[in-house]
């Protein structure tokens, strides 16, 4: 069992930059795929970006890819999302969520979110 807690969140203007933490539980954290996902009100869950197991693989969806950075420290148990050049359309709630296998094809565990809202 993981549990992940979700960190970092807050209002800032358009332009600015925030890193969000997600702390991990339990020993096996470093075997598990980690990502970042987000939900606007009245829209779907999107992933954000994601990171294998080792940090030598990333995902970024395309209107991240620039202004987004995932990285992980497994001797902390924390996956980072730093997010640079922000925009209002950013603003959700943004999750964690980590993969048992290692990748980011199934995920296993979820945090409860942290928002982010961003001024414009």
């Amino acid at each position: 069992q993981v549990q992940l807690v979700e960190s970092g969140g807050g209002l800032v203007q358009a332009g600015g930059s925030l890193r969000l933490s997600c702390a991990a539980s339990g020993r096996t954290f470093s075997r598990y795929g980690m990502a970042w996902f987000r939900q606007a009100l009245g829209k779907e869950r999107e992933l954000v970006a994601a990171i294998n197991w080792s940090g030598g693989s990333t995902y970024y969806a395309d209107s991240m890819k620039g202004r987004f950075t995932i990285s992980r420290v497994n001797a902390k148990n924390t996956v980072f999302l730093q997010m640079n050049s922000l925009k209002p359309e950013d603003t959700a709630v943004y999750y964690c969520a980590a993969d048992s296998r290692g990748a980011w094809g199934n995920f296993d565990y979820w945090g409860q979110g942290t928002q982010v809202t961003v001024s414009s």
